[in-house]
């Protein structure tokens, strides 16, 4: 496999960063998460946007510009023959000296690579539990995907521990967050909900496309804060992330779910749009 790493197509055994390097050292850095199709990166300007986002929030100056970090995901999909694949692109503030102070840092690093992309054709379906794990309610940095994601991985592995696919994270205020993975929906009353931003939840890209989805086909769509409790009558769960788009949840903590057919609906409009040329 070839990999992007500093304006550089090197392979993969090649491409190493050194070990002071902050992302290594304390998760100083973002990534996002880009699903390919037919050798397209799906909403890659979005995912570069709010990238460029988080960098400035963080005070890290990409070293390239969102059009050519594009034309180089382009140029790696094809170097590796891989129109079907998930696109991870890395941003770290680059090598320094130990301690916390980040103005020792030197030029940020950029890391591209390429990873076998899950089957799409038909919807997975979920088992959720609820996580011990908690989000913090009220963090700006829960609006960018920073490399800082152990409260995600130990969630991840509550569920793993519990049999479960997907762990749900409730936030300081004891309310809906989101998931391990991505971002947390809901059907009540005929309407789509999702917990609004701001909650310790992170505006994700393929949540903003389901959005969008809901008003094309005229669905109505709430943003709320809602309780796990609450969440047991709802008429339909699913999760929304970039690798796998959406997922049904059949069981939460371990009652059924009843599908719901405007879930459907929206994973076969999501699955025309992302393989519209």
């Amino acid at each position: 496999m070839i990999t992007f790493l500093n304006g550089q197509f090197v392979p993969e055994a090649q491409a190493v960063i050194p070990v002071n390097d902050r992302g290594f050292m304390y998760g100083d850095g973002l990534f996002e998460t880009v699903r390919v199709v037919n050798g397209r990166p799906f909403r890659l300007a979005q995912h570069l946007e709010r990238m460029i986002r988080g960098a400035d929030f963080l005070k890290i100056k990409p070293p390239f510009a969102p059009k050519e970090l594009q034309a180089f995901a382009e140029q790696l999909i094809e170097q590796n023959q891989l129109p079907e694949a998930i696109l991870r692109v890395t941003l770290t503030r680059g090598p320094g000296e130990r301690g916390y102070t980040p103005g020792a840092a030197g030029k940020p690093t950029v890391v591209m690579t390429l990873h076998a992309a899950p089957s799409s054709e038909s919807p997975v379906h979920w088992s959720l539990i609820t996580s011990a794990f908690r989000v913090p309610a009220a963090n700006p940095l829960s609006s960018f995907k920073t490399l800082n994601k152990l409260t995600h991985v130990m969630a991840r592995a509550e569920a793993v521990a519990r049999d479960a696919d997907e762990a749900l994270l409730i936030n300081t205020n004891g309310e809906v967050a989101e998931t391990a993975s991505g971002n947390l929906f809901w059907v009540y009353d005929d309407k789509i909900c999702t917990t609004p931003t701001g909650r310790g939840v992170l505006p994700g890209i393929t949540r903003a496309v389901v959005l969008e989805i809901c008003q094309t086909l005229g669905l109505l769509t709430n943003k709320r804060v809602i309780k796990p409790e609450a969440l047991r009558n709802s008429e339909g769960i699913f999760v929304t992330q970039s690798a796998l788009g959406i997922v049904p949840v059949a069981a939460f903590d371990g009652e059924p779910i009843s599908p719901s057919p405007l879930v459907d609906q929206i994973f076969s409009a999501y699955r025309e749009l992302l393989t519209k040329p």
